[in-house]
Parts: C-alpha cells; sequence; structure tokens
C-alpha cells in the first residue's frame, strides 16, 4: 500500500459519509485502502454501481479524480451529493428560504395532497411533518442546483429511521437503511402503540447540514450521473482509457432489491407512493446466477473502453446460494468477456455478513451470508 502524505486524509471517517445510510455493505475503509493500493494521487478512479459514493468520496479525498453511476435515482442523488458539495453558508440559507416559503405556501393543499395519500403516510408522519416533507418534495424535485441535490440528499437521509432513539428522523420508527413494506409497517406500529413524532424538518436539516459541512468538502469535484452501468460510455466518453482502477460493489446475487428497499425515499424523488418493483430496472435484483453473470458481463463490456491499459478492477460481491469457487469462476468468466487476459491480483478474500438492522423488522429473515473481495488484473 502506498504511503504518500496525501493518502491519509481520510484516516478518521468523512462527515460526508454518512449523509445517507442507503442500504449497502461497502465500508468506507475498503474502498480507501483499495484505492491507495491501486492508484496513485491524481488517478481516475470509477464506481459503476456508486450506491453511497463511498468509492467516489474516498477518492476525492485522497487527491484523485472520480466518477459513478447508478441506475437507482435514490443512489445516485447521495453520490452526487458526495461528488460535488456546496458550502455550509449557500445549503443553510436556502434551507432558511425554503421554510420561509413553506410558511407562505397554501397549506390547505398540502392537507388535500396529504388525505390523498395511503394510510401508511398518516401513521408514518405527524400532520405538520408530512406537510413539510410534501413541501419539499415539490420544491427539491428538479435538483437544478448542487446545494438542492444536497438538501435533497439530507432528506432522504432523515426521511425514516429510528425515531425512538434519535429526534432526527421525519417518521415513526422504521430502520433508517431500508423502509418496510407499507402494511407490515403499519402492523407494526399498531401492536407496539407508536405515533409518529412531531418533528420540525427545516430545522433537522439545518443542524444536518451544519454537522455534516461544518469541517469542509473535499478540494476535488467528482461527476457522478444516473445511468445503467453498461451506458456509463455515453456520458464520460471524454474519459475513454483514462481511468486507472475500479472499485465497486455489484448487487448481490438473490439478495437485495435496492428498488422496493428504497420505495419511500423514491417516493419522495417523485416516484409512486407504494413500493414497486423493476419499474427502475430489470437489474435490480437477479435470482438466475446465469442472467446475473450475464449482465456483469454487460456492464464490463460496457465500460470496458474508459478504463487505461493496465487498470485494475477492486469488486466486492455476495451471493447466498453459490460457493466461493462458483462464484470466482463466473466472476471471472464474466470478467474475460472485456478483457481476456484478466487474472485475479490477489486471492479472493471472504467474510462474513454481521449485524444486519432489517432483523428489528424482518427477524429471521436470510439475505447474503459471505461476500467476497476480488482484486483483478485486466491485462
Amino acid at each position: 500500500m502506498n504511503s504518500n502524505p496525501v493518502e491519509t486524509k481520510s484516516l478518521n471517517k468523512h462527515r460526508l459519509h454518512a449523509i445517507c445510510p442507503y442500504f449497502a455493505m461497502f465500508p468506507e475503509t475498503f474502498a480507501r485502502e483499495s484505492i491507495l493500493s491501486f492508484t496513485q494521487p491524481g488517478d481516475l478512479v470509477f464506481d459503476p454501481f456508486s450506491g453511497r459514493g463511498t468509492t467516489v468520496l474516498e477518492a476525492l479525498l485522497n487527491d484523485r479524480d472520480a466518477l459513478g453511476c447508478d441506475i437507482n435515482p435514490v443512489a445516485a442523488v447521495i453520490s452526487q451529493a458526495k461528488a460535488d458539495s456546496p458550502k455550509l453558508q449557500v445549503v443553510t440559507q436556502r434551507v432558511n428560504d425554503l421554510e420561509n416559503q413553506y410558511l407562505r405556501y397554501d397549506h390547505a393543499s398540502l392537507a388535500r395532497e396529504s388525505a390523498q395519500l395511503p394510510e401508511f403516510y398518516s401513521v408514518a408522519f405527524s400532520k405538520t411533518t408530512l406537510q413539510q416533507v410534501l413541501f419539499l418534495r415539490k420544491q427539491l424535485m428538479a435538483q437544478d442546483s448542487r446545494c438542492d441535490r444536497f438538501i435533497c440528499a439530507l432528506t432522504l437521509g432523515q426521511l425514516h429511521g429510528e425515531s425512538l432513539r434519535s429526534s432526527n428522523f421525519f417518521s415513526n420508527q422504521m430502520p433508517h437503511t431500508i423502509a418496510v413494506k407499507p402494511d407490515y409497517a403499519i402492523r407494526y406500529w399498531a401492536f407496539h402503540k407508536l405515533s409518529p413524532p412531531d418533528r420540525n424538518v427545516f430545522e433537522i436539516l439545518r443542524s444536518k447540514a451544519l454537522f455534516r459541512l461544518e469541517n469542509g468538502t473535499p478540494s476535488r469535484k467528482g461527476t457522478v450521473v444516473r445511468t445503467d452501468a453498461r451506458k456509463a460510455m455515453r456520458h464520460f466518453w471524454k474519459h475513454r482509457g483514462q481511468v486507472a482502477a475500479v472499485v465497486t460493489s455489484p448487487p448481490y446475487l438473490d439478495t437485495t432489491n435496492y428498488e422496493e428497499d428504497q420505495w419511500l425515499r423514491l417516493w419522495f424523488l417523485g416516484g409512486k407512493p407504494f413500493p414497486t418493483y423493476s419499474a427502475i430496472s430489470n437489474d435490480d435484483r437477479h435470482t438466475s446466477s446465469t442472467k446475473y453473470f450475464d449482465f456483469l458481463a454487460d456492464v464490463w463490456q460496457g465500460i470496458e473502453p474508459l478504463l487505461s491499459a493496465e487498470a485494475h478492477i477492486v469488486c466486492r460481491i455476495g451471493a447466498k446460494a453459490l460457493s466461493e469457487e462458483q462464484i470466482t469462476k463466473l466472476l471471472m468468466i464474466s470478467v474475460r468477456k472485456a478483457w481476456p487476459k484478466a487474472m485475479l491480483f490477489n486471492k479472493p478474500e471472504v467474510s462474513a455478513l454481521k449485524n444486519r438492522q432489517t432483523d428489528i423488522f424482518r427477524p429471521g429473515s436470510v439475505g447474503c451470508v459471505n461476500e467476497i473481495d476480488y482484486q483483478i488484473k485486466t491485462t
């Protein structure tokens, strides 16, 4: 691993990392160590499944340039907020302006809109909090500035969570990484006699903006777009042949449906007020290993023109029905569709998942048991 002093900037976790606890098993330490091992300052790092933007932010913090993409709107907004964060005073002023606009807004129209939503919303949020959320949803929908994207990401982070433990979440008691299905949540709240807290959304956003931004932002700015990873070249064609390393974690095989798990945040971004399936992508969750690794092969071939001649791929992958040997074989077959001479740089590392937060709402659920980390040299 390299030891250049500039590469120690993010040894202490940057507060931007936790802007939104979007469900992912991809810690900043893994991204950081991978970036430092396979790139030099000034190199370009790319994550075609950017998720929470961990790779992008770590690259920027460690004096690299960064690109990312994700087809999920929630992931794209969060990654964009980390890739190009505004100054604290700009965010604070914008939140103040939004609050003043809300105070002058037609609250009767917000009340009518609230009444038209499914029952879940009236049990998940207090009357006032829901109207504030609806107002912000309207105002931030366009996300036409990096400031609005950042506030949107902050809102997504506080939209739901463990309100019995923290006063910073807008919703009734929920996991903060995922939104459980409406009917289940309603029954859970009724059984435990839980009521939604009355939160001032604007106060929470100001507080969170201060916490995330008071220590500054990376001097470098990255670029993240919302797109299918297979189409990344259309957006990043100017960077052909420049990517020194890909550090990524594709959706795990038959483990998590991000569209389903992020349905409430997707609603805030303009989606339906209930869970949807395959409305965003048919590749969000594969149950067939053949289709899954065919999908990955398409991704590798799609991003191949972006990589430099001696680039590395660091990939964290998981599956609950395949052995390490099976995953390794199928992954390398998919990689060699794009890079015929690709080889493993080191022996794969296997780790078991722990502390699955969904257990509180989904006791006994079975997800991915192991994660496997691969380091691949493309030529």
